[in-house]
């Protein structure tokens, strides 16, 4: 399965399913147990978490979003830059990375057209007004024009190769930015991006007894402030590389500011197209915030949650799953318009029922069906490592690492889940990878979080390569990009990317999951 899925010389989702087949003809499991490790609830969450996602993208909620936050960050370079960063980030961390690139990248490129023609319109006015100055139709210009520097190059001629080769590289940041901002935003929360989810249903698989260590809370209260100090760094790198540390220029500090009119125009006549926000739209956006908190809310940890008090006072009954079918089931029941009771048609027969927020039919098309058997195949292929005694014989393999610092095994782990991430997908570098981590953890006394918590983020930390993820493709698409601009500019994030999260996990990380010690739940000997 590791074979195939690096290859992926069948499609990963029919690799998945390979379990059901093999298990049961080799003795492992029986294939009624095989199966049901194909719809967890950690699938459960997955599901919900992509009809809220579907609903958001099929009323353009995320475009209004973006939209707004960028008409309050302005079109300075560098703050036009974080701007795109942030919304992408924000919009990754509840819909797909895929589309808020999708959705970000035709906004940038229209942003930074319209300021480079305003720009090169700005030029041609001074040019014109300088000429009419001197009462002689160019004269006075043309001194200054038809001079040439030390390259043989006329003055006006290098102003415009100057503004085009700046812009080139603005564009070629601004592309990059979004595509990186996109998957350093989906690790933030636990439906983001599918790694997180299959850590989460890796533990609550491998270690039945962990107490629901992870959820979105506890998920969000680690990963939020990693998120934004990724964010942040990644900015600063792409700066450097793109744009330098002039802050006159980047910051826009003594710039044209018919330039900078012209631009924000772009994005104020993209808001107005969109009108006011719709009965559905609204809709939505109650449903995903009153989502939102009930995740939160529901066990947070420091205090008893609503869960806790009404349906999980000895056994866990209701999870972050049931609450995202809950919520995601009112798309289908609330209508997309208001209803008008006793309504008539024209013809004068009742009114048809108006269709609700979410068909079945946009599910259907949308849904990325095969991720939800891939995730099972990994839950099986984890629960035929345990029951055939395969974690257990890794786990002694990889007892020599005891001697080696817990705070190193992080970094190398973290950089080879990294580095294999770029030429896998991120969903099978982390299905390989957990339950081998999880063995060793055990073998070595470690809390398995300390290892798996790293590694899941890193698998996301896919930025050198077109093809290691699918906003980077895009991203190349979009920006006229060459194959060395994203090694380069993705290497370096790599690097940064792996110090953070493991500066996370041993500051704030030791203190919510008390990775310090080796807690009971993990104890092999106790796994069923």
């Amino acid at each position: 399965m590791a074979l195939y899925w690096c290859t992926e010389c069948i499609p990963l989702a029919v690799t998945g399913l390979l379990p059901v087949i093999l298990f049961p003809m080799m003795g492992v499991l029986e294939s009624g147990e095989v199966c049901m490790q194909y719809l967890k609830d950690s699938n459960m969450l997955f599901i919900g978490g992509m009809l809220v996602a579907i609903s958001v993208e099929h009323w353009n909620l995320h475009r209004r979003i973006a939209l707004q936050v960028l008409l309050l960050v302005g079109v300075k370079p560098s703050l036009l830059m974080i701007g795109f960063m942030s919304t992408t980030a924000f919009l990754s961390m509840w819909i797909s990375n895929s589309a808020s690139t999708a959705m970000m990248l035709p906004i940038a490129n229209a942003v930074l057209q319209q300021l480079c023609d305003t720009e090169a319109n700005a030029e041609q006015r001074d040019y014109n007004r300088t000429a009419a100055k001197d009462g002689q139709e160019n004269q006075a210009f043309e001194m200054s024009d038809t001079k040439e520097n030390c390259d043989g190059i006329p003055e006006a001629e290098r102003r415009r190769l100057s503004r085009e080769q700046r812009y080139k590289n603005l564009k070629k940041g601004m592309s990059l930015s979004v595509c990186y901002a996109a998957s350093i935003g989906g690790t933030a929360t636990l439906t983001g991006t599918t790694p997180n989810v299959i850590l989460k249903g890796q533990i609550d698989d491998l270690f039945p007894d962990n107490g629901g260590i992870i959820n979105f809370a506890s998920w969000f209260g680690f990963s939020f402030p990693n998120m934004v100090l990724m964010l942040a760094l990644s900015w600063l790198w792409l700066q450097f590389m793109f744009l330098g540390f002039n802050f006159k220029e980047t910051f826009g500090c003594g710039a044209h500011k018919q330039i900078d009119n012209e631009g924000y125009k772009v994005i104020q006549d993209e808001h107005r197209k969109l009108g006011r926000m719709s009965f559905p739209e609204g809709c939505v956006l109650a449903i995903f915030i009153l989502l939102v908190l009930l995740w939160f809310t529901r066990e947070p940890g420091f205090i008893p949650g609503w869960a806790t008090v009404l349906f999980n006072k000895e056994t866990t009954f209701v999870t972050d799953g049931t609450v995202a079918i809950l919520m995601s089931g009112l798309f289908f029941c609330i209508p997309s318009n208001l209803p008008q009771c006793f309504g008539m048609s024209r013809n004068g027969a009742p009114a048809e029922a108006p269709n609700p927020l979410l068909t079945w039919d946009v599910v259907h098309e949308k849904m990325p069906w095969n991720v939800i058997l891939l995730l099972g195949g990994g839950f099986a292929l984890a629960h035929g490592s345990l029951k055939s005694g395969l974690s257990e014989w890794l786990g002694e393999s990889l007892m020599p690492l005891q001697s080696i610092p817990p705070f190193a095994i992080s970094i190398l782990l973290s950089l080879l889940v990294a580095m294999f991430t770029e030429c896998s997908s991120n969903t099978a570098t982390t299905t390989l990878f957990l339950p081998i981590l999880a063995s060793m953890a055990t073998a070595i006394k470690l809390h398995p979080l300390y290892i798996m918590l790293p590694c899941t983020i890193a698998a996301s930390l896919a930025f050198m390569l077109p093809v290691a993820t699918p906003p980077n493709a895009i991203a190349f698409a979009y920006g006229n990009l060459k194959v060395m601009d994203m090694a380069k500019a993705g290497f370096i994030l790599n690097i940064l990317g792996v110090l953070t999260i493991n500066i996370a996990i041993n500051t704030w990380g030791v203190v919510m999951f008390r990775l310090n010690t080796f807690p009971s739940w993990a104890n092999a000997t106790e796994a069923p």
